[in-house]
C-alpha cells in the first residue's frame, strides 16, 4: 500500500465529513453532569458533560432561541439532544447541543422528604410540646457550621455586638455535599455534651436547595430533635421550611437572626436593671416617707402627748372601781349571811328533835308512826321516841 500523506487541513476535513455524515453520531441523546458552565454575551453556551470516567465538550449556539435553561450550573444532572460536531481550524471535537433537559433528581429527593415529614409528624416530632425554651440570659453558645462560610462570621459578630462577653464554642462542619449530614450530626452531639453551653445553633448561609439539602436529611433532623439543649436551626433561606426547621426548638431565617432571637442586648439588660433599681428606690423612699409621717402624726397626737395623764386617770379609775367592788361585795356577803341565818332557823324549827325538846314524843308500831289508836290492840309492842331517849312498851289497855 502506497503511503498516504495528508496535510492537516485535508485530514481535519476528512474527519469532519466522517463524523458529521455518520447517522449514528447525529440526533442522539446524552446524559451526564455539567462542569465549566459558561454563558457568553454572544448568546452561546459552552460546558463540559461528564460522568465518573470521561468527559466531552459541548456547545449550544444561540441558546436563547432554543429555549435552553439559563440557570444551568456546576453539578447539574442533564440530558442533552444534539449532534457530533468537528471544528476544523482547531481540530476540536464537541457536541452541538440542540436542547437541554434537567434531570429531576431534586424531585425524587422531595418525594422522599415528604415521606419522612409524614412519618415525623405522626410521631409528634413537630409538636410544640417538645419545643424547649431558650435561656433568658445565656452565657455561652455552641455553633455548628463551616469555618469558611459567612454564617460563622455573622453569628460571632452579631452575638458579640449584643453581648460582648458571651462565650462561643464552634464545631467546624461541612454544610453541603457528601459527608455534610454526618458532620452536622456529630457537631450537634458533641456540643450537646458540654455542660457550659446554654444553647446550640446549627446552620449555614443561603444557597440553592441542593446546597441546603443536608438540613433536609433525616439523620440531621433527628439530631436536632434529640438535642437535650435548646437548639436553633439557622439556615439562610426564608421561603421554605427545611426538615431541621421543623424539629428544632426554634427556627431562624438566617444565622444573624438566630443571635438576634437568642442573645439579649447587654445595654437593654443594663437599662432594664437600672429602671428596676429606680423603681425599687422610689418604692423604698415612699415607704420610708409614709412611715415617717405616721410617726410624726403619732408624736403630735393628743393621746400620745397626754399619755401620762391618761395613765393616771386609768389608775384612779381602777382604784375607784376597786372600792365600788369592795362595797358591793360587802353588801352581797351581808345579804347572803342573813339568808343563811333564816334558812338555818327554818331547818331547826322543822327538825323533829326540836319538837321533842318541847315535851312532845313520837310513837311507832312496826316502825310506822301512830297518829291515832285505831291500829292498836292490847299486847302490841310500841316504841316511843323522847327528846333524850327511846321507850319500848306493851299495850295493856286502850281508852
Amino acid at each position: 500500500m502506497a503511503d498516504r500523506v495528508y496535510s492537516v487541513s485535508e485530514f481535519n476535513k476528512i474527519v469532519k465529513g466522517y463524523l458529521e455524515e455518520n447517522p449514528v453520531l447525529q440526533e442522539f441523546f446524552l446524559k451526564g453532569e455539567l462542569s465549566g458552565v459558561n454563558y457568553y454575551r454572544s448568546g452561546h453556551l459552552y460546558f463540559t458533560l461528564k460522568d465518573s470516567k470521561c468527559q466531552v465538550k459541548c456547545a449550544a449556539f444561540s441558546y436563547k432561541y432554543k429555549r435552553i435553561p439559563e440557570d444551568l450550573k456546576e453539578g447539574d444532572s442533564v440530558k442533552i439532544f444534539g449532534d457530533v460536531g468537528f471544528y476544523e481550524n482547531r481540530g476540536d471535537f464537541q457536541i452541538l447541543v440542540r436542547h437541554i433537559e434537567k434531570e429531576d433528581k431534586i424531585g425524587e429527593l422531595y418525594r422522599k422528604l415528604e415521606e419522612v415529614k409524614k412519618s415525623f409528624e405522626e410521631k409528634g416530632y413537630f409538636s410544640p410540646l417538645y419545643k424547649k425554651p431558650l435561656p433568658k440570659y445565656p452565657k455561652s453558645v455552641g455553633v455548628v457550621t463551616s469555618l469558611n462560610g459567612a454564617a460563622l462570621h455573622d453569628i460571632i459578630n452579631t452575638a458579640r455586638k449584643r453581648m460582648k462577653n458571651i462565650d462561643i464554642y464552634v464545631y467546624p462542619a461541612k454544610v453541603q455535599g457528601p459527608g455534610a449530614a454526618e458532620e452536622i450530626v456529630k457537631g450537634i452531639e458533641t456540643l450537646d455534651k458540654i455542660d457550659e453551653i446554654d444553647f446550640i445553633v446549627a446552620g449555614r448561609g443561603g444557597g440553592s436547595i441542593e446546597d441546603l439539602w443536608a438540613f433536609n436529611e433525616e439523620k440531621v433532623a433527628l439530631a436536632f430533635f434529640n438535642c437535650k439543649k435548646p437548639i436553633i436551626s439557622a439556615v439562610g433561606h426564608e421561603i421554605d421550611f427545611l426538615l431541621s426547621d421543623l424539629t428544632a426548638d426554634i427556627r431562624a431565617a438566617t444565622p444573624t437572626q438566630s443571635m438576634e432571637i437568642a442573645v439579649p442586648v447587654r445595654s437593654d439588660i443594663e437599662s432594664m436593671l437600672e429602671n428596676k433599681k429606680k423603681y425599687l428606690d422610689s418604692l423604698i423612699k415612699s415607704k420610708i416617707e409614709k412611715s415617717r409621717k405616721e410617726l410624726e402624726n403619732l408624736e403630735n397626737s393628743f393621746a400620745l402627748k397626754n399619755f401620762s395623764r391618761y395613765i393616771d386617770d386609768c389608775r384612779e379609775e381602777v382604784v375607784s372601781r376597786e372600792k365600788e367592788l369592795q362595797r358591793a361585795l360587802k353588801i352581797f356577803l351581808e345579804r347572803k349571811r342573813q339568808e343563811l341565818i333564816l334558812k338555818t332557823e327554818k331547818i331547826i324549827n322543822i327538825n323533829p328533835l326540836s319538837t321533842l325538846s318541847r315535851g312532845y314524843s313520837i310513837t311507832r308500831k312496826n316502825n310506822i308512826i301512830l297518829k291515832d289508836t285505831s291500829s292498836l290492840k292490847e299486847g302490841d309492842e310500841i316504841t316511843t321516841n323522847l327528846y333524850n331517849g327511846t321507850v319500848i312498851s306493851t299495850v295493856k289497855e286502850i281508852k
